[in-house]
């Protein structure tokens, strides 16, 4: 953050891995009164915090959560994430260690809020800096309420029904504690996000040191409806409570009509970028080149590739020209030129045969030096684009490194949420005298990739079928399919893996022969997370969620 730079005492780190209480930490000399009575080391308190925000660049053992989706299959065959896709995953290996982080991060805010309280600082107050100072701690407790409610709303999509914890707990208080009930946990969330927007401001361009990174009175409505989004949706509204769908409609046309973000004019600017018109919330991370050595197309210097885009989701991507799927009559799909004419979006997050990558054209048929029979070449015939940043050097005389932003909030998906709920209430074409249907927020999407407008005429259930395609497209590889695929109750639906076998002709000329990669496992039971069973364990008032 100007960058919230994290400046981490010891100390600080002891306070949030645990349930111990912060009192006297023998490596720094300092004792928890001396942390929250002093300015600077509040504030990186705080800072710490922030690092509990989650990134999706390889968080499951080295490999991004798309490939426990049906967009993506991992190369390395070890990496957990298969877990997820051959059922093996259990209470006991969970392979998502968000239960202990998500807690770690929201003890730390409830400590943080307790101690806080009344400060003053007065060995600053004759500085000149002062009133400055103090205007920014005044919006740190704020802040700190956000990133509970998000930590919550982490849990809360995983595991339904979480302890709902707002003071800072003894270790016999922490293994007593019941869980609350999703509709709970859902106003709490709710609640917050409400009040922590009346006090954050849009942005800190007038704040003090203008620091950027830090949450705004954006992500605070993001958040409440992304939310209500998921609560609406199918996994936690079996009835299809239309009140529901309307609040969340509500929610991200308030948000909508603040006019404070606008979609970026190249879809391409959307990642990766921390001063972006559309980013919301990001995650920064300083400079590094892992995520590229773990996506950088075998056959370059450096790279030990991980993340094939399916088949499945190529075939997600339209034709530009007549806005219609490739297996729709007259859409204008030749199979022996299948990347010809697509939406843009398909280039701008996948590597395909003929793509240019580095200055070198991409050889990914069978025998070629991007593709099988090499080790560690894609399984299904595509590399990772997205995220992946191209200025980034490994080889060894010469290797860079840069940062990185992961997108939490932007405000492309605030319309696709906006679109998804108002279809559900009123249809495809009915703005409900909210001023904005569903399509003409979906259209908004589309035309800054130049893809042609949604067809009018469309039935609610056709609307929400092509709804869906383009939130997969539009948000690939941002962490949330994996979550749509549950919220709407899909998952039997994602189970055959494609790929693509390329041969190339004598005549150098191709051949694509769609082909099964991966047939997996889905039960109910996935719809949540089992909660961990060590937690069981420890606290006997704790319910596991079904079928675990």
């Amino acid at each position: 953050m100007k960058m919230l730079k994290a400046t981490i005492f010891v100390i600080l780190l002891a306070s949030v891995a645990g349930c111990n209480f912060l009192d006297y930490d023998e490596s720094t000399d300092l004792k928890k009164e001396d942390v929250f009575s002093n300015f600077d080391r509040s504030k990186s308190f705080l800072t710490n915090i922030y690092s509990y925000l989650p990134s999706g660049f390889n968080s499951i053992d080295g490999a991004m959560r798309a490939s426990a989706s049906d967009n993506a299959e991992e190369i390395w065959e070890l990496s957990n994430v298969q877990k997820f896709n051959d059922g093996s995953w259990s209470a006991i290996q969970t392979l998502d260690a968000s239960w202990g982080q998500m807690y770690a991060g929201i003890r730390a805010v409830n400590q943080f809020l307790v101690e806080i309280e009344g400060q003053t600082f007065p060995e600053r107050q004759y500085n000149n800096d002062y009133d400055q100072l103090m205007e920014q701690f005044e919006l740190y407790p704020y802040e700190a309420r956000f990133l509970r409610a998000y930590f919550y709303f982490e849990l809360l999509k995983r595991y339904g029904s979480v302890p709902l914890v707002t003071d800072v707990l003894t270790p016999e208080d922490a293994n007593n504690v019941q869980q609350a009930s999703f509709n709970e946990v859902l106003r709490f969330i709710i609640d917050e996000t409400d009040a922590v927007s009346q006090v954050l401001p849009v942005s800190y361009s007038s704040i003090t040191n203008n620091e950027t990174g830090r949450v705004t009175r954006g992500a605070a409505m993001a958040l409440k409806a992304r939310a209500l989004l998921y609560a609406a949706s199918a996994l936690n509204n079996p009835g299809d409570d239309m009140q529901m769908w309307e609040e969340a409609a509500l929610a991200s046309k308030a948000l909508i009509d603040s006019s404070w973000y606008t979609l970026e004019a190249n879809y391409d600017n959307i990642v990766n970028n921390y001063t972006g018109t559309e980013l919301i919330l990001g995650r920064r991370l300083g400079n590094s080149n892992s995520f590229e050595r773990s996506n950088f197309p075998i056959g370059f210097e450096g790279a030990s590739p991980g993340t094939s885009p399916t088949q499945n989701l190529v075939n997600s991507y339209e034709m530009q020209s007549s806005g219609q799927g490739i297996n729709e009559p007259g859409s204008g799909y030749n199979p022996n030129n299948p990347y010809e004419g697509r939406d843009p979006r398909l280039s701008s997050t996948v590597m395909y045969n003929g793509s240019t990558w580095k200055g070198t054209t991409l050889e990914i048929w069978n025998g070629g030096l991007h593709g099988p029979p090499q080790e560690r070449a894609t399984k299904t015939g595509y590399y990772l684009k997205k995220y992946v940043r191209e200025d980034i050097n490994l080889d060894p005389t010469n290797t860079t490194s840069k940062e990185h932003t992961w997108v939490l909030f932007r405000y492309g998906e605030v319309l696709l949420n906006y679109a998804e709920a108002m279809n559900e209430v009123f249809g495809p074409e009915n703005d409900g005298g909210m001023g904005m249907t569903a399509r003409q927020a979906v259209n908004m999407i589309r035309a800054r990739s130049d893809m042609p407008d949604f067809p009018g005429g469309l039935t609610k259930e056709e609307f929400r079928e092509k709804l869906r395609n383009e939130r997969r497209v539009e948000l690939a590889f941002e962490d949330h399919r994996f979550w749509d695929i549950r919220r709407w109750k899909i998952g039997d639906q994602t189970t055959d893996i494609y790929g693509v076998k390329i041969t190339k002709e004598v005549d150098d000329s191709f051949t694509y022969e769609q082909k099964l990669v991966e047939q997996r496992v889905f039960e109910d039971k996935m719809y949540r997370y089992p909660l961990p069973q060590s937690e069981l364990f420890n606290n006997a008032n704790l319910q596991q969620n079904s079928g675990w």
